[in-house]
């Protein structure tokens, strides 16, 4: 992504309601690595990259598999050490 664009992150809450998933489900699926890790915002608080939300839910809506979306996580995850 380009260093001109623009990052919103987002709580576990949005990210639950922008998604559809359970609690249970949504950290099973951080487990499985169907879903991108928590970004530090300090000690006590995390938030998760918008674009990576919207990422996953467009490989879902696309009908792409659990291999596919575990890729998709593991180039998201990997993209963010790039920003800077």
């Amino acid at each position: 992504m380009p260093i001109n664009q623009l990052y919103i992150l987002i709580r576990k809450a949005e990210v639950l309601r922008q998604t559809g998933l359970g609690k249970s489900t949504f950290y099973t699926h951080i487990q499985k690595g169907l879903m991108v890790k928590a970004v530090s915002l300090g000690d006590r608080s995390s938030s998760y990259p918008l674009h990576e939300i919207n990422a996953i839910n467009a490989a879902r809506i696309a009908g792409h598999s659990e291999a596919e979306i575990k890729s998709l996580v593991i180039e998201l995850m990997n993209r963010r050490k790039e920003l800077i």
